[in-house]
């Protein structure tokens, strides 16, 4: 079955050293809160807000690994009042016991999804 969870996390600053850590704590997060390894990945997407241009938030999980894994990034669209250095993943993956999977909202992108919280 193919199932794919969201998350996402606000940035302190727009540095390379932050964008680097807060993705590796993004996607850790969601690959333990879920209990999923990377070869049940299908791809990940990221988004990010147009003042987070320190890294590319995929090449960032490069460093990590993920060298068998299809990443895209793009940039949101600039909405009046988005919440600034925002940087959003979807992960798909395969997920062969039907279970749910459970979103990660960390720092300020709590306000995205309070019902969440």
């Amino acid at each position: 079955m193919v199932r794919a969870v969201r998350g996402a996390v606000q940035l302190e600053e727009n540095s390379r050293e932050t964008v680097l850590k807060k993705v590796s704590e993004m996607i850790e997060g969601l690959l333990t809160t879920n209990s999923l390894e990377e070869d049940q990945i299908i791809s990940i997407q990221f988004t990010q807000t147009a003042d987070v241009t320190a890294l590319n938030p995929a090449a960032a999980l490069r460093h990590k690994g993920f060298g068998e894994v299809p990443l895209f990034c793009a940039q949101e669209p600039d909405y009046q009042g988005s919440l600034p250095l925002m940087i959003r993943v979807l992960i798909t993956a395969h997920v062969d016991d039907g279970r749910k999977l459970k979103p990660l909202y960390l720092g300020g992108a709590k306000k995205l999804r309070p019902d969440l919280g």
